[in-house]
């Protein structure tokens, strides 16, 4: 097969080689309650507003449809209107390509609590890297139970009626993300869907906002040209056994990853926080994590993958000493017993045949001469998640081969 794809072939009536795949994805989270450590943060006043989101596409195709999530709402969720049009820069738009979005053949939607909504086509080509604006007109204030906490994407709140403005001047600005939980396109020739799947550093905690630099970003475009689209299931504070700022790991693979069209294959990078968390104001009563529970708790998921055709990639899991300063976590977040954890399980990711593959980041991002530090180069400045180059180094890591069962 040839590395080049052709979106223009298409116009009309879907090819038998056609198929809908993601090619974008925000893995849904609850919202919590104002107590907790780190501040849900959504909009002050969603009355009579539209909501614009941009989003980035990681797969070309020759139409597109977008999913709407309520999927921890207790309430319905009513969306008046919905537009799509190609980002030019920030919140403006252009104009000549605006569509609006129809679910079931109307222009507007009810997303009843714990569903999620997929619209019907929408006439709009894309390419890979393609910055796509999502705007969503809400009339009356909904009740928000279900978001996406770390965007990081400049979202815009609008006064009023503003779908098809060009420039609009926004009210406030959210990284949260609201309703939207995935791009769809119509794919030619595609060989599937990569999944990257896990915590805060999938997630993109201290990749710089709005350009686009979290991990599995910079691994777009070269699967892309190998016919795959990589999306990003990264949730901030995930966990592998236990909820927190989101369900744990074995209890949301199946709608995040395994209900995702044409997934082959998911990267793991999971664990970190079911090592620190323990203790620290995040889970102050909890119990410290042992190697069994976790080792059980990867072969289960594994396990779980493959029955659904799945190959995984396990991920080692980076250092992590010093982690938090400045924080109510710094105290706690890391300590000597934690670490020692870290690399045991480590080590029995690399070498217990769990996974169908490897990728050791732990040791591509640790500064050699100092153990258990991230490198200098590769911190993004809270010695936990990698910076912007770090990012880079750990999609480059990434052998393209390993993705797809031979």
């Amino acid at each position: 097969m040839s590395d080049s794809i052709d979106v223009t072939r298409a116009a009309g009536p879907a090819m038998s080689n056609n198929r809908w795949i993601p090619a974008w994805i925000a893995s849904p989270q609850p919202v919590w309650a104002d107590e907790y450590p780190l501040a849900a943060d959504l909009p002050a006043d969603l009355r009579d507003v539209t909501i614009r989101q941009i989003v980035r596409v990681g797969y070309p195709g020759t139409r597109i449809r977008i999913v709407m999530s309520n999927r921890y709402g207790e309430k319905a969720v009513r969306l008046d209107a919905v537009h799509v049009a190609p980002s030019v820069r920030g919140a403006q738009i252009d104009a000549s390509r605006d569509r609006a979005v129809t679910f079931g053949g109307r222009g507007s939607a009810v997303v009843p609590p714990g569903a999620n909504l997929t619209s019907d086509p929408i006439a709009l080509a894309v390419m890979e890297s393609d910055d796509i604006a999502i705007s969503i007109r809400i009339v009356e204030a909904p009740e928000i139970g279900s978001f996406h906490w770390d965007g990081r994407r400049t979202g815009y709140v609008l006064p009023g009626d503003q779908l098809s403005v060009v420039s609009p001047a926004a009210s406030a600005t959210t990284e949260r993300r609201l309703f939207l939980a995935g791009l769809l396109v119509e794919a030619i020739d595609s060989r599937g869907v990569v999944v990257a799947f896990g915590d805060s550093i999938t997630d993109g905690a201290s990749a710089t906002i709005d350009r686009e630099v979290r991990w599995p970003d910079f691994l777009v475009g070269r699967a892309a040209q190998r016919g795959l689209s990589v999306v990003n299931g990264g949730i901030s504070g995930a966990r592998l056994l236990s909820d927190g700022m989101c369900a744990n790991a074995l209890a949301r693979i199946d709608r995040d990853v395994i209900a995702q069209p044409d997934v082959r294959a998911l990267i793991l990078l999971v664990g970190i926080n079911d090592i620190a968390w323990p203790g620290t104001p995040f889970s102050l009563g909890e119990a410290p994590m042992t190697f069994d529970r976790m080792v059980v708790g990867y072969r289960v998921l594994v396990a779980h993958a493959h029955a659904a055709n799945i190959r995984v990639i396990g991920c080692t899991l980076p250092p992590f000493a010093g982690a938090l300063p400045d924080t109510p976590m710094a105290a706690t977040y890391y300590s000597t017993e934690k670490n020692e954890l870290r690399c045991r399980i480590n080590a029995w990711i690399r070498d217990s045949g769990t996974f169908d593959a490897t990728i050791d980041f732990d040791r591509l991002l640790e500064d050699p001469q100092r153990p258990g530090h991230l490198l200098a180069r590769y911190d993004g400045g809270d010695h936990l998640h990698p910076g912007d180059e770090g990012n880079r180094a750990m999609a480059n890591a990434i052998d393209l081969d390993m993705l797809l069962y031979s």
